[in-house]
């Protein structure tokens, strides 16, 4: 056990780095996405939630092609482009594609 925690913390992205710190920090994104899924998707904003799946999905790429392999980096990428993409669908839902149930009330309370 000894010898994987010191192989850890020796690691050319283990905790004496930037390149592991910078990715632990960056998790606090995806923790306040995933907080803001209990939030009505007319206050998300398409904008951010861009930024966020792009920067996913490019940095996921990245973290893929460098040398050394940062997990770290790869899996809190992978977490920002999931937790964007949902925000982003749940956007677009909600503005193309309103609810026929709610719709139906609508027009039913106008006709009656």
């Amino acid at each position: 056990m000894a010898s994987k925690l010191q192989a850890f913390w020796n690691h050319p992205a283990g905790p004496k780095t930037i390149h592991f710190w910078a990715p632990t920090f960056k998790w606090g994104i995806s923790i306040a996405n995933i907080a803001d899924f209990a939030k009505p998707p007319e206050k998300i904003s398409y904008p951010q939630q861009i930024a966020v799946a792009c920067t996913g999905v490019v940095w996921s790429r990245y973290s893929m092609v460098i040398t050394p392999k940062n997990w770290n980096l790869f899996s809190v990428n992978v977490a920002m482009a999931g937790t964007g993409l949902y925000q982003l669908s749940r956007k677009i839902r909600k503005d193309y594609f309103p609810d026929d149930e709610k719709e139906a009330a609508a027009a039913a309370s106008l006709e009656g």
